[in-house]
């Protein structure tokens, strides 16, 4: 207990120095405001709605995001990683496109899709991709391939070979890609949001300064970094409870 309230400590004092520097020498600055004017802020933007409406619109996408370029880098990084021949007739192009900044698919986005959600959610899947891809493609070159020549033993459909074989072997390191992707998927959706998007938390926090509202921009800014921590603990969570599921299962 003690050990976990001394990861508050640090973040506390920066706080109270940021709360009496606004208050002295930054009062009446246009950029910073104080922490408790931030917190007043926030509650405000609960109080109208217009918290949970942002939240909800970015969480939204960035997950629907996720899932598209998850699903797609985990399917096409199985094969790459199965298939050796099929990993070396797409390496140069998959080392063409993944450096790509996911930011400067906006402008061709934006001329596909226009704005909304569906703009933001080719970006996140775009930026999501990648990652997914090389991750679940080193996971598929490291499945035991006496399970692979069981599998071609027992006849089993390539179907059945992936959910039966390729799948659990594959599943502790796909968690470590799919924490890596949260994160990339949320920063994507806010950034999106920010440069071009008129929804969402990053359009708010855009807006707030704008507006020169310092105290809801500040407001803004912690709750993103809120929602990040919230969202990344869950997927930690998520990875213990199958690790032990899996660890349960194989005791069996």
């Amino acid at each position: 207990m003690i050990g976990k309230a001394r990861a508050f400590v640090f973040p506390a004092v920066l706080l109270g120095l940021l709360e009496t520097w606004a208050r002295t020498v930054g009062k009446g600055s246009d950029a910073v405001a104080p922490p408790s004017a931030a917190l007043w802020a926030w509650a405000g933007a609960l109080a109208d709605g217009s918290l949970l409406a942002a939240t909800g619109f970015t969480l939204g996408s960035a997950a629907l995001g996720l899932a598209i370029g998850t699903l797609g880098g985990v399917l096409l990084g199985t094969v790459l990683g199965l298939v050796p021949r099929a990993a070396q007739a797409g390496f140069l192009s998959i080392e063409v496109l993944r450096p790509i900044p996911s930011v400067a698919l906006i402008p061709l986005a934006m001329l596909v899709f226009g704005f909304g959600l569906r703009m933001e959610l080719s970006v996140v899947a775009f930026a999501t991709f990648w990652p997914m891809l090389v991750l679940a493609q080193a996971a598929a070159r490291q499945v035991e391939p006496r399970l692979l020549e069981v599998a071609r033993a027992l006849q089993l459909s390539p179907g059945e070979r992936f959910a039966k074989i390729v799948l659990p072997a594959m599943v502790p390191r796909l968690f470590v890609a799919l924490r890596l992707g949260v994160a990339i998927a949320l920063v994507v959706a806010v950034t999106v949001e920010i440069a071009a998007n008129p929804h969402g938390m990053g359009y708010t926090l855009m807006i707030a300064q704008q507006s020169l509202d310092p105290a809801l921009m500040l407001a803004w800014l912690f709750w993103v970094g809120a929602v990040g921590y919230a969202v990344n603990a869950g997927a930690l969570w998520l990875q213990r409870r199958v690790a032990i599921r899996m660890g349960e299962a194989g005791l069996r």
